[in-house]
């Protein structure tokens, strides 16, 4: 059988502050490619291509992926202020419906930083511009300066509820992550289970309850040397298995997405 196809969620650039593209990170497609073993397709995240529905029949997963610009703060009810960053509308009227198409239908997804963002706000979540603002929160940001290396290093733990999704499928209740984020979930949406936390108490993990398919997203950046550790592997393993049940029309319900 030929390997499941998984949209990558791509977002938009300029090369040389003119030439418009869409593209997505390698990291992304190596992922999707080399540990869940399926084939990567970035999608260009613009509503005049195409519909939700010819989405959802075209690839049998989604990689939510991250991205510089944030989702609008209108999306959940909220004004734009300086510190929500900039945007890209274009991607909203993309994600957020496809989001919802893939809870109800059971179609699996991974949401990854402005992706697990994007799952929350779908569903009815809010979100805060800047978490470090916030009283005994830490800086999440990515580190300006140094290497790919430095600036995806392991930085902090994220701890998962006992015997909870997370706990299950990656066989540890406390695990290390990068960070490379500023906005983080205030109030979670509709389904919405926080099932990990940063020590300072930002949400890192989450899952779509009682949804019939695969709904993990993660804060952090798992794309990031997947094939060497152990929780990126768990994850995007866990990730192909359910794109392969998808596409060989194998999908049952679960109680809670695993």
């Amino acid at each position: 059988m030929t390997r499941p196809i998984i949209g990558i969620i791509g977002n938009s650039y300029l090369i040389e502050g003119s030439y418009p593209v869409h593209a997505g990170g390698q990291m992304n497609s190596d992922a999707v490619a080399q540990v869940a073993d399926c084939i990567p397709m970035i999608v260009p995240t613009d509503p005049r291509f195409f519909s939700v529905q010819e989405l959802l029949d075209t690839c049998d997963g989604f990689l939510l992926t991250g991205g510089r610009p944030n989702v609008h703060p209108e999306e959940y009810g909220h004004e734009p202020t300086e510190a929500h960053g900039t945007f890209d509308r274009s991607r909203d009227a993309v994600s957020l419906p496809l989001v919802r198409a893939c809870v109800e239908r059971g179609q699996p997804f991974l949401g990854v930083c402005r992706g697990f963002q994007e799952v929350n706000v779908a569903l009815g979540g809010t979100l805060h511009p800047e978490i470090r603002d916030l009283p005994g929160r830490e800086n999440h940001r990515m580190p300006p300066d140094g290497t790919i290396e430095e600036k995806f290093a392991l930085r902090h733990t994220v701890k998962f509820t006992e015997g909870g999704v997370f706990h299950r499928l990656l066989g540890e209740a406390e695990v290390m992550t990068n960070t490379l984020h500023g906005q983080g979930i205030i109030d979670p949406g509709r389904g919405v289970v926080i099932d990990g936390y940063a020590p300072d108490g930002t949400p890192e993990a989450i899952y779509v309850e009682d949804a019939p398919g695969f709904t993990l997203s993660v804060q952090w950046h798992p794309e990031y040397n997947a094939a060497a550790d152990p929780v990126s592997r768990a994850l995007f393993g866990a990730f192909g298995q359910a794109a392969r049940d998808w596409a060989a029309g194998r999908v049952a319900p679960v109680r809670r997405s695993a």
